[in-house]
């Protein structure tokens, strides 16, 4: 008996041994199919994730394609307002029509002179436009400041504090002039010789203040059509003051501001039409608040005198040819700069009398390269002194000359 219960104890073991192994096969599996299992579970959530997108994008891509197949709107102005369901619109073409308004516009920002959306079919107000500017008008505001400091500029420390205190200090400080009981100046003209600064003050102005700094040319303003300049005139004065704090500067204003004369051809009329609308924005009934004007000629004797009167351009800042002083605080700015060696500047100074503040500088330039043109590093006394030479004989000369190779030398 005991001998057969001991025979079956080998039989009883290898079974035990198989359901073990039997066992953690199952469970190996298991945890093989369980990573799967995960594993799958997270390829579905992100194949479920892209499929969202692709369902956001296509969706997006069929309301761009749903847009772009959309009717053109109309352009139109607002004539009146009837009710609140009803408008007087101003089509693009020049027919006035009483069409209907969308009321979820907003019928307090329709008034009479709104830039306004219409429906090609049916003419309704669809969309409220923000007011357009012309292309030069709108390009003439900087963005970029100029690199340029009043500490650039020499020789002319009295004119920079006229036109810092008729410009800055009303933007500034505007509780300092209603203290006192004056209205401050509404704009500074800038006269003088070619050469001696103007544009120059005014690029430093625009890299110094915090106002929004809009120039024009005034030959830009001299368009052809009838209405067009005057109208850009409006506009830009209406981009100022948009824009507020803001400097309108108008160089060389004499383009359009010359006396009226008798004009004896349509384009000399369609100037002086420009010029009427400039006077007109700047003393009419719309108030220059934050808005400050600094124009520069070269030509102040031919300027309409409408132009020049107190109420319009209160400060007439003149820009002279540098003095002596003048000019050795501009040559020291810009030989500041230069790599010298051993050099004079009392008779720089004194050599370059009569000179502008841009030959001064073509001086300097002209110095640098007699050094370079030597395979030097440095500038010499004797650099200025041909330079000099160079500068003078192409103001004596003048673009009159009828000898070319005396202006290139």
């Amino acid at each position: 008996m005991t001998s057969d219960v001991e025979a079956m104890k080998p039989g009883l073991v290898s079974e035990e041994n198989r359901s073990d192994d039997e066992l953690r096969q199952l469970e190996q599996d298991y945890r093989s199919l369980h990573d799967k299992a995960q594993r799958l579970i997270t390829e579905r959530v992100s194949l479920e994730s892209d499929v969202n997108k692709l369902k956001k994008r296509t969706a997006r891509l069929d309301e761009e394609i749903r847009m772009l197949k959309s009717p053109p709107l109309i352009i139109g102005h607002i004539q009146d307002v009837l009710n609140d369901e009803s408008a007087i619109v101003r089509s693009s073409n020049g027919t006035v029509f009483q069409v209907a308004v969308n009321q979820r516009l907003g019928l307090s920002r329709l008034k009479p002179g709104t830039r306004v959306a219409l429906n090609q079919d049916t003419l309704a107000v669809t969309d409220i436009l923000h007011d357009a500017w012309d292309p030069l008008v709108s390009g003439a505001e900087l963005i970029e400041s100029p690199n340029i400091e009043y500490d650039h500029i020499g020789g002319l420390d009295e004119q920079i504090e006229k036109l810092r205190e008729a410009i800055e200090l009303p933007l500034e400080h505007p509780e300092l002039f209603i203290k006192v009981g004056i209205e401050p100046p509404k704009g500074v003209l800038l006269v003088g010789p070619p050469g001696c600064g103007k544009t120059m003050i005014a690029k430093a102005v625009a890299s110094q203040t915090n106002a929004t700094f809009i120039r024009m040319v005034g030959s830009e303003l001299a368009q052809k059509y009838i209405g067009e300049g005057g109208r850009m005139v409006r506009e830009l004065f209406s981009l100022a003051r948009e824009k507020a704090p803001s400097i309108i500067f108008l160089d060389e204003i004499d383009a359009i501001g010359a006396k009226r004369l008798d004009a004896s051809t349509s384009g000399d009329r369609e100037v002086q039409r420009t010029l009427m609308q400039l006077l007109a924005e700047l003393d009419g009934f719309d108030a220059l608040e934050s808005v400050k004007i600094i124009a520069a000629t070269n030509r102040p004797d031919i300027l309409d005198d409408a132009l020049l009167r107190p109420g319009r351009f209160d400060r007439i800042v003149e820009i002279p040819l540098p003095d002596e002083s003048a000019r050795k605080s501009i040559l020291s700015i810009h030989v500041g700069r230069m790599a010298t060696t051993r050099i004079s500047m009392p008779r720089i100074v004194e050599a370059t009398n009569g000179f502008t503040g841009a030959d001064l500088k073509a001086t300097c330039v002209e110095a640098g390269m007699v050094a370079i043109r030597d395979k030097r590093s440095k500038v010499r006394q004797a650099d200025f002194t041909q330079a000099i030479q160079i500068v003078a004989k192409k103001r004596d000369s003048g673009p009159s000359s009828n000898a070319s190779a005396v202006l290139y030398v």
